[in-house]
C-alpha cells in the first residue's frame, strides 16, 4: 500500500496526512473547504520547519514530505486509485455514516477504508458498506507525527488479512500499533475519559482547583499532562462526544458527562482550539493561565 486518501485536514487529519508524507507515502488530503486544505498544508508545514530546527530531519525531507500531499475538495477525484482511505471527519456517527457509504460507492473494491474515530463502533460503522471485511479503526493520538501509538481496531467483520496489513503499515510509519477488539471507547480512552471526567466533577464539586488538581496528577501519578490541562488538548467537545457513547454502549453512572463539561461545550469553551477551556489560551497555548470562571 502505497497510496493513501486522508478525508478531513483538520487537526487529525492533517498529523495523519503529515504522518504518511514524512514515510513517502503518496497522500491525498480531502476536505469540503478550500481554506481548511491551505491552513493544513500551513500547519504541516509548520510543524516540519520545527522538526527541521531540532534536527530531526532535514530541509530536502521537509521539501519530499510537502511534495507528497495533493489536496483535494472533490472526494471523488481524492479517492481514485488509492490503497487505503483513512477518515479523519469530526466525531460524529451519523457524518461518518454517511462517509462510509459515500465511500463504498465510489472507491475501487479493493481498497480498504479505515476510521480514526475514538469511540464510535467499527461494525456499526462498516455496517452500511458492502465490504465490512475491510473496514477497520486506526486510531492515532494527537500530535499524530509525535505521538507513537496507534489503536487498530477489529470490527466484527474485519479480516485477519486486513488486521495484519493495517498493522504492518502503521510500523512502517513509525507508530506502534496495538490489536484492539470493538467496544466503546476501545481501550485508550475507556480508561481516559472517566479519568477525565472524575477531574471535572472534582472540580465541580470544588474538592480543589484547576491547577491542584492537575498538579496533583502530574507530580502523584507522573502523568505528563494534568486531566484538566489534557481535556483543554483533546477538545471538551470531543470528550463530551466520547463519554456519551460510552454511556449509550455501557450505561452506568460512571459514564455520564460532568454538567460543567456540558456547559461548557454549551459556552463554545472548547479547550485550546477556542482560546479557553479549563484553562485561557489567548495568548498561545504555551502561556496558559487558569480560566477566569476558575479562579473563585
Amino acid at each position: 500500500m502505497k497510496n493513501i486518501t486522508v478525508i478531513g485536514a483538520g487537526t487529525m487529519g492533517n498529523g495523519i496526512a503529515h504522518a504518511f508524507a514524512q514515510k513517502d507515502f503518496n497522500v491525498n488530503l480531502v476536505d469540503i473547504s478550500a481554506d481548511t486544505l491551505e491552513k493544513a498544508i500551513g500547519t504541516i508545514g509548520k510543524n516540519l520547519d520545527r522538526m527541521v530546527e531540532r534536527e530531526k530531519i532535514n530541509d530536502e525531507d521537509k521539501t519530499n514530505t510537502l511534495a507528497n500531499i495533493t489536496t483535494y475538495t472533490d472526494i471523488t477525484e481524492g479517492v481514485k486509485g488509492v490503497d487505503l482511505v483513512v477518515e479523519a471527519a469530526t466525531e460524529n456517527i451519523d457524518l461518518k455514516l454517511k462517509i462510509f457509504k459515500q465511500l463504498d460507492e465510489i472507491c475501487d473494491t479493493n481498497t480498504l477504508l479505515a476510521t480514526n474515530t475514538s469511540s464510535i463502533s467499527i461494525t456499526e460503522i462498516a455496517s452500511v458498506t458492502k465490504r465490512a471485511e475491510k473496514v477497520i479503526g486506526m486510531h492515532f493520538m494527537n500530535p499524530v507525527p509525535i505521538m507513537k501509538l496507534v489503536e487498530v481496531i477489529r470490527g466484527k467483520l474485519t479480516s485477519d488479512e486486513v488486521t495484519s496489513a493495517v498493522m504492518k503499515m502503521s510500523k512502517t510509519l513509525g507508530k506502534i500499533p496495538v490489536e484492539v477488539n470493538d467496544a466503546p471507547g476501545f481501550v485508550a480512552n475507556r480508561i481516559l475519559m472517566p479519568m477525565i471526567n472524575e477531574a471535572i466533577y472534582t472540580l465541580h464539586e470544588n474538592i480543589s482547583s484547576v491547577e491542584g488538581i492537575d498538579t496533583v496528577m502530574i507530580l502523584g501519578m507522573s502523568h505528563p499532562m494534568g486531566p484538566l490541562h489534557l481535556a483543554d488538548f483533546i477538545g471538551l467537545d470531543v470528550c463530551l462526544s466520547i463519554l456519551e457513547v460510552m454511556h449509550k454502549g455501557f450505561g452506568g453512572e460512571k459514564y455520564i458527562p460532568c454538567s460543567l463539561l456540558v456547559n461548557m461545550v454549551a459556552a463554545g469553551k472548547l479547550g485550546i482550539k477556542s482560546g479557553e477551556g479549563f484553562y485561557d489560551y489567548s495568548e498561545g497555548p504555551r502561556n496558559k493561565k487558569v480560566s477566569a470562571q476558575f479562579t473563585k
